[in-house]
């Protein structure tokens, strides 16, 4: 594992997961993360896929034979950064995108301090309709909630990504919890026993955070996430 850290490097992006390579043969970069993604097959299963390749040279067949192997794994590669017009025109060719949006390491860090207590469950994976995680504590979502899947949390619940699945934070009565996310398009959330209405997806989508006011009811305002 320590051998396959030292070529890539996965972490939490808004749209999914990251894949950071060093300086290596294609061959190596590749065998490495599907190492990874073999040794922990539960965390990355149903997962989004980004890679940044630096200068790597990739032609067609290595993108689509790598693409075929990372779909075996259930893990979906949507695009490939590169400083390579080579690699770059390959990926474009094959559908992928080219580019990403990185959060800065500042804005991760004041992600991650706003949940403060030690009881917290971290997600690096969009969750797919038909899913439900359930806690007794606070949950941390990297990647959206799609239509149909379910989060519910006896503490709050914050979500580096899109939601549009239900959401339902203090579901033991915990009035003071808050659900936040970069983008709440969601079908139903829940704090407590308050429930919100359906809510419509907005036309220009802005970090927020829905708590309960002092007139007991589900307020949305905007969530400085970064």
């Amino acid at each position: 594992m320590e051998q396959t850290a030292s070529i890539v490097q996965i972490k939490g992006i808004r749209d999914g997961l990251l894949a950071s390579f060093s300086d290596a043969p294609w061959e190596d970069q590749r065998a490495a993360l599907l190492t990874q993604i073999d040794e922990r097959p539960d965390f990355f299963r149903g997962a989004r896929l980004a890679m940044d390749v630096g200068a790597q040279i990739l032609k067609v067949n290595d993108l689509v034979d790598l693409r075929d192997r990372l779909s075996e794994r259930n893990v979906s590669l949507w695009a490939v950064v590169s400083e390579s017009p080579v690699t770059e025109q390959t990926s474009q060719l094959l559908g992928l995108a080219t580019r990403i949006s990185k959060p800065r390491p500042e804005e991760q860090k004041q992600f991650i301090d706003t949940i403060t207590d030690e009881t917290a469950l971290f997600v690096n994976k969009t969750i797919r309709s038909g899913n439900r995680i359930e806690f007794p504590g606070h949950i941390v979502i990297v990647g959206d909630v799609n239509p149909g899947a379910e989060i519910v949390a006896e503490g709050n619940i914050i979500v580096w990504g899109r939601v549009r699945g239900m959401m339902h934070a203090g579901s033991k009565g915990d009035r003071s919890a808050f659900i936040c996310a970069l983008d709440l398009s969601a079908n139903q959330l829940r704090i407590a026993d308050e429930v919100s209405a359906n809510l419509k997806p907005p036309k220009d989508p802005k970090p927020e955070i829905v708590s309960i006011n002092s007139d007991g009811r589900l307020q949305a305002e905007l969530w400085n996430a970064g």
